[in-house]
């Protein structure tokens, strides 16, 4: 009798769990006033990126370590 009785409380608790999950997805649907991404040109032109000076950045990619003297 106690196996059912677990058994029972945890489908009820798996039911409820995945009904409020299920009631707080946001929908997949794309509506048809949502537009696509712009292109990334807009989006730098928009955010007026040509005032930012450039960044200057030490190219480290061909640094080896000296081998050790023997």
């Amino acid at each position: 009798m106690k196996h059912p009785m677990i058994f029972a409380i945890a489908a009820i608790a798996l039911l409820a769990a995945t009904t409020v999950l299920w009631s707080h997805t946001p929908s997949t649907k794309i509506s048809a006033g949502t537009a696509a991404m712009p292109p990334l040109q807009d989006l730098h032109a928009a955010a007026n990126l040509g005032k930012l000076p450039d960044q200057e950045l030490e190219d480290q990619s061909l640094v080896y370590p000296s081998s050790p003297k023997h």
